[in-house]
């Protein structure tokens, strides 16, 4: 991904080494939420860490050095350069805040374009360790999420490092995959999509309430996909295959199928593999908002 021409977003809030601890951590959630904190846990909103590396149910869960800007996979998730002095940003942090960047870009203009009205960016919040949310206190473990409370991404830059050695979803463009599933759920927050979820939830079933959130989460893979296709002209051969990878390597199945040997369905609450892949190439070849309607197709 070729971000060296690329501005850095103003919208990014360091809490690292802020000690926000984990005390105040609501039991048992406070329920399903949607925009990645399924079950009062962080989702990816692309990305799920907790099922495989700590044994945590998939249910409660989601979604060559080069120029500043393009970290490799050995700068990626690094909270700082080496021999950088204290305190020095990252690579991994310039290509954080240059990746949000686009997404305040590409939103400001398709909402202008498709929806009418204007875009409000969100914040993101880099951490360490733990800190807390609008949606309570977030963990490392968590993955990446979405707040919709205080309409803010947080993200432990560690995470991709886990992605891509854990899963095997290595390069640039599958850690800015993560960052624009996230937004993703900030897009249908704004347009009152999750709300709406949301309610449908509070009156389904577990099972139907599990649905309802593959919806969500496929939908905001399908705006991955959107974001991706707005800024073809910034894309390296391989990124889009980066990007599959990292959607192949979080589907549910694929995840229920290493943690537990099985694969239950019912339980589903981001997706098959295919069904993100398939999703976030839709968004990819459409490129509107309205071609991302997961509630309105008979088959995912």
């Amino acid at each position: 991904m070729r971000l060296d021409d690329e501005r850095e977003s103003d919208n990014i809030e360091d809490q690292r080494g802020s000690g926000g601890g984990l005390g105040g951590l609501l039991p048992g959630g406070g329920g399903l939420q949607l925009g990645g904190r399924g079950l009062g846990c962080g989702g990816i909103a692309v990305v799920i860490v907790l099922a495989l590396v700590f044994g945590v149910n998939p249910m409660q869960l989601l979604g060559g050095g080069g120029p500043v800007g393009q970290p490799d996979q050995n700068t990626i998730g690094q909270p700082q350069d080496a021999g950088a002095p204290a305190g020095a940003r990252s690579n991994t942090d310039k290509f954080v805040a240059r990746v949000l960047a686009t997404t305040e870009d590409t939103w400001g203009r398709i909402f202008k374009e498709q929806v009418g009205q204007a875009y409000r960016d969100p914040k993101l919040v880099l951490f360490s360790g733990s800190t807390r949310s609008g949606c309570g206190a977030a963990q490392s473990a968590m993955g990446p999420f979405y707040c919709p409370a205080d309409q803010k991404v947080y993200l432990d830059e560690s995470f991709f490092d886990e992605l891509s050695s854990r899963f095997g979803a290595k390069g640039d463009f599958a850690a800015a995959y993560v960052v624009a599933h996230e937004i993703g759920h900030h897009v249908q927050n704004q347009l009152g999509i999750s709300q709406q979820a949301q309610d449908l939830q509070d009156r389904s079933s577990k099972t139907q309430a599990n649905a309802i959130s593959v919806r969500v989460e496929l939908q905001a893979d399908c705006l991955a996909g959107v974001w991706a296709k707005d800024n073809a002209t910034i894309l390296d051969p391989g990124d889009v295959e980066e990007a599959i990878t990292a959607a192949t390597a979080i589907g549910d199945d694929t995840l229920q199928r290493a943690a537990q040997g099985i694969v239950v369905p019912e339980s589903f609450t981001h997706g098959s593999s295919a069904q993100r892949v398939r999703w976030f190439r839709q968004g990819l070849s459409g490129g509107t908002i309205r071609g991302c309607d997961t509630f309105s197709a008979r088959d995912l």
